[in-house]
């Protein structure tokens, strides 16, 4: 087992080791938490292009092991002219499709959120400019990186569904193959763009001239959106959900974030009796999976942008609904399950500075390369998050102008009784609440060091990538006896490989009250971490 990475005066996370690398420079030159994140974020967007590009969305919960925490709702919009009309007479029936301009529906909101995490950044005394945030990241886009296995895997399982797709091919195919592992691979218009935020600001993207070259490129592969619906958007800060637990007070994303899952899982969990003998064990595994199903459940009866929500978000916390989900749990038998789940690209990352101030960060295009389009000027892939509306104007996410889509994506960051301060997550879609709870419960309940928590193997309830079937997924170096026991009790178990992608690719930081810092990877990612 891997050892924990420790340091003293600062820490990052990536599911790439040149992001994290991009984090702790900034931290070594002085930089807060959220100063490093934003190059960790710009950095990432390059070097990971299959699950991540600035034409995403993304949410930020940060603060310290006192006082107020913050978050940052960078999600982007439909467009005004998406409407359940309007896709009917594009001929769009049943289903928004994952791919092409028609996916491309709402707004990129990540460029926004670095703009406002970057102004909360000097609020915090920072003082490093946009432009040495993004420096990493535009050499590497000029200059090219490494292509990863992740990468070559990915495009060479979605080439033949993608490569008719607007600018797919002339950006991430090498003479119409998936380009080869560790061969260089260049990004030059997308230095470009980056280059153009980092001299003339986030706002560039949605209200300059940056602005007017995305929406003529939109237009052109057939998108809805216009320099409108770009210049309508503002990322906003908002304050965290929270959930106080045994042990812990819990924080995590508003909606249209589906952090409130997170929260009810671990408050669910709480609740529940005898599941905690054994890290690997049926019993936890049991009880975690039935606490997602009761969460997940409740989440799409009510979850989806909070201007179209009937009830609070914090009503789902409130201990009496948790009570009655929990009295709905059989420790001995699986609850019928049959639905299918969102599995989802994604990269979270986490900074803890010497101040003892963190930043839990989550970026995502939602599906591997996003709707496939990449424009053609900017070379941005642009997100399919708008995807996830419904055609069903019945549907709590049912697709209109101006509305946020329901999102997978959710930051978690806990305050300890013990005085520690942790931040963690996960990519992976459906998988995101899930993966962590399960390191949470290792680390806090089980008292396993981050590493330990991430590295033993973990489970999936629903789907992965390119999987239809929505069974219970287990890497297959659970113990034999876990896997028999759960089969006993009812689950449609299925084995993965022994370090498979699909269960996430999570990562953990730590600061103790006494301001040491530890940290926690995924092997099963790229990624690294850094300190110092």
């Amino acid at each position: 087992m891997t050892q924990s990475f420790l340091g003293r005066r600062g820490i990052a996370v990536a599911p790439h080791n040149l992001a994290s690398e991009s984090a702790l420079r900034v931290l070594r030159e002085g930089g807060n938490a959220l100063e490093a994140m934003i190059a960790a974020a710009a950095s990432i967007a390059v070097v990971y292009p299959h699950m991540n590009s600035i034409g995403g969305d993304g949410f930020w919960v940060v603060g310290g092991a006192s006082g107020p925490l913050a978050g940052i709702d960078a999600s982007g919009a439909s467009a005004a002219a998406a409407s359940l009309e309007s896709y009917a007479q594009r001929g769009v029936r049943g289903s928004i499709p994952f791919r092409g301009g028609v996916a491309a529906l709402t707004v990129a909101g990540t460029v926004s959120g670095w703009g406002a995490a970057h102004a909360l950044a000097r609020e915090w005394g920072g003082r490093l400019p946009l432009a040495r945030l993004l420096e990493d990241a535009i050499w590497y886009a000029r200059e090219g990186i490494p292509v990863t296995h992740s990468q070559r895997a990915a495009t060479a399982a979605k080439r033949e569904e993608l490569q008719g797709i607007a600018g797919f091919a002339e950006t991430f195919l090498v003479d119409g193959q998936a380009p080869a592992a560790l061969s260089r691979f260049r990004q030059p218009r997308l230095a470009a763009t980056l280059a153009r935020i980092a001299e003339h600001g986030c706002d560039d993207f949605y209200r300059g001239a940056l602005a007017k070259q995305l929406a003529a490129e939109l237009a052109a592969v057939g998108s809805p959106l216009t320099l409108a619906d770009l210049a309508a958007h503002q990322a906003k800060r908002v304050d965290p959900l929270t959930l106080s637990i045994p042990g812990a007070t819990l924080a995590n994303m508003t909606p249209p974030s589906q952090g409130v899952v997170s929260l009810m899982i671990l408050g669910i969990m709480q609740r529940l009796q005898g599941w905690d003998a054994d890290p690997l064990g049926a019993a936890f595994v049991h009880a975690q999976v039935e606490a997602t199903k009761q969460a997940f459940r409740l989440r799409d009866q009510h979850v989806t942008d909070p201007a179209f929500m009937r009830i609070a978000p914090a009503e789902l916390l409130r201990a009496e609904v948790l009570d009655e989900l929990a009295t709905k749990i059989d420790a001995r038998r699986a609850a019928p399950w049959g639905r299918r789940t969102d599995p989802g690209d994604t990269v979270w990352m986490g900074v803890i500075d010497g101040e003892g101030r963190a930043v839990s960060f989550i970026q995502s295009i939602y599906h591997e390369f996003g709707a496939g389009v990449v424009l053609a000027g900017s070379g941005i892939n642009w997100q399919n998050r708008g995807c996830s509306f419904s055609l069903d104007a019945a549907h709590i996410n049912a697709l209109a102008p101006r509305k946020r889509p329901f999102h997978t994506l959710n930051p978690a960051l806990a305050r300890l009784a013990d005085g520690r301060l942790m931040v963690y997550g996960t990519m992976g879609g459906d998988g995101q609440p899930q993966t962590q709870a399960t390191v949470f419960n290792r680390i806090q309940r089980f008292g396993l060091e981050p590493q330990a928590a991430i590295e033993l193997p973990r489970w999936l309830l629903g789907r992965t990538w390119g999987s239809a079937s929505d069974s219970l997924k287990l890497e297959a170096r659970f113990p034999k006896s876990t896997i028999e026991t759960l089969r006993a009790m009812g689950h449609d178990v299925e084995l993965l490989t022994d370090w498979d992608e699909s269960v996430g690719h999570a990562g953990a930081l730590i600061r103790d009250a006494e301001g040491l810092l530890m940290g926690g990877f995924d092997p099963r990612s790229n990624g690294s971490v850094a300190a110092f």
